[in-house]
C-alpha cells in the first residue's frame, strides 16, 4: 500500500520543512514536515507541493529503474507548487 510505504520512509527521514501531497492513482498521502518530524496522513489537505504519479511509476522510481528528472520531463510525474520541496522527495524514496 502506497500510504504505508511513504509513511515508513517519511518517519525515518529528516523533516522536509513544508507540506507535501502525493496523489497516486487517486489515493492521497499528505506529509507535514513543518515540525520536528514528518507526519503522514491520508487527508486530502492543501500542501506546499503536490506530486501526481501512478503506482507503477512510483515503484519504478523506488526501485531505481526510472530517473526522477526524466519521469518529470516525460510527463509521468506532475508537480505543482514548491519545486524546492519536490527536490527533497528523493530523501523519502532512498
Amino acid at each position: 500500500m502506497v500510504f504505508e510505504q511513504l509513511k515508513d520512509r517519511a518517519a525515518n527521514a529528516a523533516a522536509i520543512g513544508g507540506t507535501l501531497k502525493f496523489v497516486v492513482d487517486g489515493e492521497t498521502v499528505h506529509i507535514d514536515g513543518t515540525g520536528e518530524s514528518n507526519v503522514t496522513t491520508q487527508e486530502d489537505k492543501e500542501a506546499d507541493c503536490t506530486i501526481t504519479v501512478s503506482q507503477a511509476v512510483l515503484e519504478q522510481l523506488r526501485d531505481g529503474a526510472l530517473n526522477p528528472m526524466m519521469a518529470v520531463m516525460g510527463g509521468q510525474i506532475k508537480i505543482a507548487g514548491d519545486m524546492g520541496l519536490a527536490m527533497k522527495v528523493q530523501s523519502l524514496m532512498g
